[in-house]
């Protein structure tokens, strides 16, 4: 589930620039299961919702929950990343690995897995995104779509 308690979050507040409201007292709850779409226009705060959600942002008020834990928690800010990730617009900024399966493997390897545990995870995440064919190639080769399963 993912809770959101009178959240607020305003950019440049911190930074001595001009401060600009992004989130203001927003409050609701997802259910885990439940599919959900955040709809609006440019820069009414989709991706600072996103960004709050797992953790890249921290409120400047209120409390951000995700499964229980809370994003401003040293102790589950990795979990909580380790368990809800984020494909971004242009997804080549998230492409680090020579080939696919390279760039699939780096989350696994980063959390001490077996390389057996690895190769595993790898080839599931291969078979689920449809890329398996895809398995030796350069992800910045890959097509638009394709980089975006990929990250």
């Amino acid at each position: 589930m993912i809770r959101f308690k009178d959240v607020s979050f305003t950019y440049g507040a911190k930074e001595g620039q001009l401060p600009i409201r992004a989130v203001d007292h927003l409050s609701f709850h997802v259910r885990k299961g439940s599919h959900v779409a955040l709809l609006g226009r440019n820069g009414s705060g989709k991706s600072t919702i996103a960004r709050l959600i797992n953790g890249l942002l921290l409120p400047d008020e209120g409390s951000v929950l995700v499964d229980g834990m809370d994003t401003t928690d040293s102790l589950d800010i990795f979990e909580i990343r380790r368990i809800c990730g984020m494909v971004f617009q242009n997804p080549d900024n998230q492409l680090i690995g020579t080939t696919v399966a390279d760039d699939i493997a780096f989350g696994p390897c980063n959390l001490e897995l077996s390389i057996d545990e690895v190769n595993s995870r790898v080839d599931e995440a291969l078979r689920k995104a449809g890329l398996t064919e895809l398995r030796d190639r350069a992800p910045h080769n890959l097509s638009g779509g394709q980089k975006q399963k990929l990250a």
